[in-house]
């Protein structure tokens, strides 16, 4: 039982994540400075210019949530700072040159995270 319970968890945290973190950046309204706001709603957007896209990371997404849920599952949370870690110095460069990906990453990073975290919470809550 035990065994289905974390296959489970590991399903649910790795591929609803991304319904939760878009569902968050829904949320903070994330958008790029340079669109035109009157009271807080986005007006018109600019011209579309050279757009930043992080590669490779709904994968990544997986990856970590993955890793995250497996290891509160196994009793090893403090190697969760290895995760961040690495997701975080693999994208150093990419960050530096825009504001705006720089936010959407820390957003999306930690929405992530959290979904990563609770599932493999839960999950320990079922077994015991």
């Amino acid at each position: 039982m035990e065994v289905v319970v974390a296959i489970v968890a590991l399903a649910v945290s790795a591929f609803l994540g991304w319904p939760v973190v878009e569902g968050v950046f829904a949320l903070v309204r994330v958008v790029p400075d340079e669109w035109e706001r009157k009271n807080d709603l986005v007006i018109e957007p600019p011209a579309p210019q050279k757009k930043h896209v992080l590669l490779g990371g709904s994968v990544i997404g997986i990856l970590e949530r993955l890793s995250i849920t497996g290891l509160v599952l196994v009793g090893q949370p403090g190697l969760i700072a290895v995760v961040v870690a690495i997701k975080s110095l693999g994208r150093w460069a990419e960050l530096q040159e825009d504001p705006a990906v720089n936010e959407r990453f820390i957003i999306g990073s930690l929405a992530s995270y959290f979904w990563a975290g609770l599932c493999g919470f839960i999950a320990l809550q079922i077994m015991d």
